[in-house]
């Protein structure tokens, strides 16, 4: 199945639509992804700002954004690096974290950071855990032809022990949060909260616009926690508007 392809000035990218399959955050809804589906003749990278900023999410190798015909639950959303002003509860997490070492490293794949993200899927995501259970799982979950700028965030304390990492890309304008995973036996660190803070505060360190955090859902735990990172925009119907208060 097809979806409407995406025209710039110099290539046509089809999109291609996945069948309908039980969503994964709303168990109660179905859900259909549409992925881009680039030529190999072609550079993607020059369109990778453009695609973050029309809504796009990168896994892998693949670009997708939700299609779902009967939902729109699965809302695009970006925080302003400059204007961001953390709460008390981020203040506090930033406060217990002042002891974390932090690296920026090349997306590459580390043994110690490849353990700690199988602990975590089994941990955390347990139905993703067997799925993406060897090297190779991970080595193609780490690259991406969209962007040089691929790097790891690495997040340690001062005795070496590894707390957290994510994969960030970085545009010229924008970073985008790829995936962050972290030590579950370290919750009371907030280690999920801290690394988005941290991605804040370095995006606006490099001269950077925007943060993109991928998708919010309101009404999903697991997904309605970045509301809380303030001032955020939204889009909707194509167009990227401020988050009210009352919408989270």
């Amino acid at each position: 199945m097809h979806g409407a392809p995406i025209m710039t000035e110099r290539i046509t990218i089809p999109l291609l639509a996945t069948a309908l399959h039980p969503c994964a955050y709303l168990s109660d809804r179905e859900a259909r992804l549409v992925f881009l589906a680039p030529s190999p003749a072609s550079d993607p990278e020059p369109l990778y700002p453009a695609l973050l900023a029309a809504g796009f999410r990168r896994s892998g190798p693949d670009l997708y954004r939700p299609d779902c015909p009967s939902c729109s639950a699965c809302t695009p959303i970006r925080i302003p690096v400059r204007d961001f002003v953390p709460d008390r509860q981020q203040r506090r997490t930033l406060k217990i974290n002042q002891d974390v070492v932090i690296r920026i490293l090349d997306a590459v794949v580390n043994e110690a950071h490849f353990a700690l993200y199988q602990r975590y899927l089994w941990a955390r995501h347990p139905e993703d855990a067997e799925k993406n259970s060897d090297e190779d799982d991970y080595r193609q979950f780490l690259q991406s032809g969209w962007s040089s700028g691929s790097r790891l965030i690495e997040l340690s304390l001062e005795d070496g022990t590894l707390l957290a990492v994510a994969l960030v890309d970085m545009t010229g304008s924008a970073l985008s949060a790829v995936y962050t995973w972290y030590d579950p036996g370290m919750a009371a660190r907030s280690p999920g909260t801290l690394s988005v803070l941290l991605q804040i505060r370095l995006a606006a360190e490099w001269g950077l616009t925007w943060l993109y955090l991928g998708y919010w859902i309101s009404t999903c735990r697991k997904m309605a926690y970045k509301c809380r990172f303030a001032p955020a925009e939204v889009m909707r119907d194509g167009l990227w508007m401020a988050l009210k208060p009352e919408d989270g």
